[in-house]
């Protein structure tokens, strides 16, 4: 089972991600990530990667296929993929099937977490994590049960991201937007796209995605 999960910053992909990989074996394809671990571990794309990198340039879809391709030919995707965060044009669409049917898989689903931008700038902007174990709280959906003190660690220090804020939120919708919709017509003429409610509670969402995967939705 290959995907693509779609969705803004704040919106759960992460969260669902990691489900998917625990419950079912498949594994999170960041484009980021991979570049990364290409380059780090000297393979021929992440060498060319590399030097495109150290001169300041863009990385081409010639070079993130490839990454792709070394990273789909490793045995821990056999059970699954989950692409985030490519493709984003319509080029890479065309590229992400052909690397599938070069190693006799193909995509079944693109799966969008739909949220309210409103609900999403509220969600995001009252977060807030324990400066010292991580552990994540809300200003007003899930605060301490004792006021400034973590339930987990009992930590009174706590941090918040720069830039969880409303304009950089919004900033991060837009951006969102104009890479998803040069690609969401090519699969929706497909049938492949489904949407799902990514303001639900995550096991409702996690539920949802499942009933799709299991073609039971």
């Amino acid at each position: 089972m290959n995907i693509i999960l779609l969705g803004p910053p704040g919106a759960g992909k992460g969260t669902q991600a990691s489900r998917l990989e625990a419950e079912r074996g498949m594994v999170q394809l960041s484009t980021g990530d991979m570049l990364r671990a290409a380059v780090k571990a000297g393979t021929p794309t992440g060498v060319k990667a590399k030097a495109v990198m150290e001169a300041g340039a863009l990385v081409s879809d010639e070079i993130v296929s490839g990454i792709i391709g070394e990273r789909l030919d490793m045995p821990d995707t056999e059970k699954g993929a989950i692409f985030d965060g490519y493709p984003r044009t319509a080029p890479q669409a065309e590229s992400l099937d052909s690397l599938l049917a070069e190693r006799g898989r193909k995509l079944d689903y693109v799966i969008e977490l739909v949220v309210d931008e409103d609900a999403l700038v509220d969600r995001i902007t009252g977060r807030f994590t324990c400066a010292k174990c991580g552990a994540g709280y809300h200003d007003r959906y899930k605060l301490p049960q004792v006021a400034g003190t973590c339930d987990v660690c009992g930590s009174q220090e706590f941090k918040r991201r720069p830039d969880d804020n409303a304009e950089t939120v919004r900033t991060r919708m837009a951006e969102y937007r104009a890479k998803t919709a040069p690609i969401l017509p090519l699969y929706e003429v497909r049938g492949l796209v489904r949407r799902v409610d990514g303001m639900a509670d995550m096991d409702v969402v996690g539920a949802e995605i499942a009933a799709i995967l299991d073609g039971t939705d």
